[in-house]
This record gives C-alpha cells, structure tokens and sequence, in this order.
C-alpha cells in the first residue's frame, strides 16, 4: 500500500484560506516560512493546495496568522454524507481550485478593471476559445 497521498478539493480551499490571510496582513511567504520554520516553497505548496497541511501545522500556521484553527475552513460545509453539501452556486472549494490554478489571480485582478460589460464578455469568450 502506498503512503502517498494526493491532496484534495479541501486542501485547495484550506491553502486559498491561508494565502488570503497572510496577504491581509502583509506577511510574504519568507516571513511566514521563518515563523513556521519551513521552506518558503513548503508555504507556496500549502497555499496552491499541491501539500496537504497537518492539524498541528495548521494549528501553529492559525497562531502565526492570529486565526483559529476553523477559520481555514469557514464556508465548507459538509453533507453528512461525508463529502460536500451540494447548493446551486458555486462551491468555495471549486472557487480556490480554480483560484490555485498557476496565473488565476493575475488574470482576475486584470480583468476586474476592465469597466466594460461588452469588453468583459469578449475576454471571457477569447478565454473559452482559447482553452478548447
């Protein structure tokens, strides 16, 4: 049996969590790694969610940040069928995979000056052509 383990939908949110706070309060990657005593590549794998973070990491990051533990999870709510509940809009955990993905946030925060509908339209449809 392997000891190898991918991380998940849960993990992506938990590091999106991590990444927001650390940016609030103007916290880089280094300082945060120095706090923890890691890597700084060790805090950019937590945050795209490629690392799953254990509980007393988690709980020491929480101190480093000012946060409790739950604050890395606020808005994930479960099923109780051990998974996620299901609503119309878009889950928080889809959202952070996505937001994970390499250039997301740069993208966002550009097309989020664009004032335009008609202009906003036609950069997500040059997206769409462009990704099929």
């Amino acid at each position: 049996m392997s000891n190898e383990r991918s991380s998940t939908a849960i993990d992506a949110y938990v590091g999106r969590r991590l990444k927001q706070r650390r940016e609030e309060l103007g916290l880089s990657q280094e300082k945060l790694a120095d706090f923890l005593g890691i890597s700084f590549q060790q805090v950019q794998k937590y945050e795209r969610g490629f690392n799953r973070v254990g509980a007393s990491r988690l709980f020491q990051i929480g101190e480093a940040l000012g946060v409790p533990t739950a604050f890395f999870f606020e808005g994930v709510e479960p099923s109780g069928r051990g998974g996620l509940a299901e609503n119309d809009g878009p889950q928080p955990l889809q959202v952070a995979e996505l937001l994970a993905a390499p250039g997301a946030m740069e993208l966002l925060t550009e097309y989020a000056k664009v004032t335009s509908p008609a202009q906003r339209k036609k950069i997500v449809e040059l997206v769409r052509v462009l990704a099929n």
